[in-house]
């Protein structure tokens, strides 16, 4: 029998402590301040209201209905769709990795926080820590200062995998959650009253209205929803196929998504306060102090402690807890939608399947405790964020909203919901997300085609990417046992799809392929320095993907198709169900 979480309460907190990362607290606030400010607000609701909430409800719909995680999903709606769920699940793997580097990190600045040892130079301090090479391929050895933080954090986390979803993440999640809330509650109101304070907020909010114009701001506020709510790298299908059948997901998507975010903007008035005291006490401008992720987490924040004037070691503590808390119920997240498909194709024991991830994993994750892995995660996290979960994404909903039946799926979700949702959801996800992930998904490629990432080896990315495929394939070829194929009864079946349909998503694909072939000649137009042999292998790259995705499509739909012979079949044992039922007329 398949576990379930022990209440809807568990669940809750489970899929809002994924969602409420590292993300929301040193992410969020940067991306706004620098995006429009107050008027970032705007596209960011807007991506909530037609991206977040409408895939939530989705991957809830399809978590809870098809009862397994994302290669099961999409194998049940059809086999041939089990690639996507696996690309999805190696997306998370990778994040997995690096992701327990940022938490060993977080877990000693804990202790730094004791009477602020990092000093007055809070940059020089923290790449010493790290012990920072040259460059990437200089890896200079496992930073010995960085193993009794990394072996604690893997016990932590493999303690919690091994006791399952009901006694694991369930609890875990209850434990952390609460604490999280409470040490950013206790920085936001200390925060507020510093002076300096109105500075940060103001930066974080002072609406700059011509930036609505801008795709780039439209972009990052999609970027930023993917990124906040977990959503399209197989986690929240993981978590919400342990969920009674009766469960309202409409209720518990809105419910996560307005949690996540009313906490995105609370925590980012609290941090940018403290920012704007920091920059109030420097006699700079906030935009002189301001910084997003590893830098605003481990070198603005400490400086900003630092010059409190009181309780230093207090607030440090509060913050990098609420960081540690944050870190691990995501981390634990992470892990799970990776073990679920593992379980599930295979039918092992539960601490089977998460030996085999997290083995594996605790092996690669040394590679983020050398000299090099800050220059690594950097890379890998760029490549997992921006290509492969929104790779993910943009086939997940061009599948579901042209390829299947949104309207079943949509008509499940309002059957056991307490509101129900329009057709907007089904409008959104056909048309405005397709749009504009599709559009992200080619810019990502382009740029970093054309420019690479932060100057890092071009081969270092190509070696990500071929993993990324290459155990994609190897997972989808290796044969699962009978029943993890099986369309549960109850679920939408898969059926041949309508001509509009097919020519509507021909349409797409034939203007995505113009409009990267466009982009690429604009660029070696503008010599941006790509050679010519660059801009022909990214066409031939660019029109392989869409022109593979139009083929593969093609051939899976005319395999749908019954023949001949199974039309002559259905017709010959109707025929007689039907005579029958004509002489019962006739008597």
């Amino acid at each position: 029998m398949r576990d379930q979480w022990s209440s809807k309460l568990g669940f809750i907190l489970a899929a809002i402590g994924s969602a409420v990362g590292l993300g929301n607290l040193w992410r969020f606030p940067y991306i706004a301040a620098t995006n429009g400010g107050g008027a970032f607000i705007f596209p960011y609701l807007f991506a909530i209201l037609t991206a977040g909430i409408p895939i939530l409800i989705l991957e809830y719909t399809l978590g809870k209905t098809y009862r397994s995680g994302a290669p099961g999903v999409f194998a049940r709606i059809n086999r041939k769709f089990e690639w996507l769920g696996w690309l999805q699940s190696i997306t998370a793997f990778l994040i997995l990795v690096y992701y327990f580097a940022i938490v060993v990190w977080v877990l000693s600045y804990i202790g730094f926080s004791f009477g602020s040892q990092w000093g007055d130079d809070t940059s020089a301090f923290f790449y010493g820590y790290l012990g920072i090479t040259d460059s990437m391929t200089q890896l200079g050895g496992i930073r010995t200062n960085l193993l009794i933080p990394f072996l604690i954090v893997w016990v932590i986390a493999g303690f919690i995998m091994y006791r399952g979803i009901n006694k694991g993440i369930d609890i875990a999640c209850k434990i952390c959650l609460p604490i999280l809330l409470v040490c950013v509650v206790i920085i936001f109101f200390r925060g507020i009253t510093l002076p300096g304070a109105m500075d940060g907020i103001a930066y974080m909010f002072t609406p700059d209205w011509s930036a609505i114009g801008h795709a780039d701001v439209w972009v990052a506020a999609y970027g930023q929803v993917f990124f906040s709510l977990s959503i399209a790298f197989a986690i929240m299908l993981a978590y919400s196929s342990y969920l009674p059948k009766d469960e309202d997901v409409v209720n518990t998507a809105f419910l996560t998504a307005c949690c996540n975010h009313g906490f995105e903007i609370f925590a980012g008035i609290g941090i940018f306060s403290i920012v704007g005291y920091l920059a109030y006490s420097q006699g700079v401008g906030v935009e002189d102090v301001a910084a997003a992720g590893i830098g605003l987490a481990f070198v603005v924040f400490p400086t900003a402690i630092s010059t409190l004037p009181t309780l230093n070691t207090l607030f440090g503590i509060l913050f990098f807890l609420s960081l540690f808390t944050a870190g691990i119920t995501s981390l634990i997240s992470i892990a799970q939608a990776v073990i679920t498909p593992i379980q599930d194709k295979w039918e092992l024991s539960h601490k089977k399947a998460v030996t085999i991830v997290m083995a594996p994993a605790f092996v690669l994750s040394f590679l983020f405790i050398t000299g090099a892995g800050l220059y690594i995660l950097d890379l890998a996290d760029f490549i997992a964020n921006n290509i492969g979960i929104v790779a993910g994404g943009v086939v997940e909903v061009l599948l579901i909203g042209w390829f299947f039946r949104p309207e079943e799926i949509r008509k499940i979700a309002n059957d056991s919901s307490n509101f129900s949702v329009g057709k907007w959801w089904t409008w959104c996800l056909k048309f405005i997300t397709v749009i504009i992930l599709g559009y992200t998904f080619i810019t990502n490629i382009i740029t970093y085609f054309r420019d690479g990432y932060e100057g890092y080896p071009m081969w270092v990315g190509y070696m990500i990417l071929a993993f990324m495929v290459l155990a994609t394939i190897i997972l989808t070829c290796l044969k699962g046992r009978p029943g993890f194929y099986e369309t549960p009864e109850d679920a939408p079946k898969w059926q041949p799809v309508g001509f509009y349909n097919k020519l509507a998503i021909g349409c797409v694909i034939v203007l995505a392929i113009l409009v990267t072939i466009a982009q690429i000649v604009a660029a070696a137009g503008a010599k941006t320095g790509m050679s010519t042999g660059g801009n022909a292998m990214m066409m031939v790259a660019c029109i392989g993907l869409w022109g593979g995705i139009a083929v593969a499509l093609i051939i899976m739909q005319h395999q749908n198709k019954p023949s001949a012979k199974e039309l002559l079949k259905e017709y010959e044992e109707a025929e007689p169900e039907t005579a029958v039922g004509m002489d019962d007329e006739q008597n």
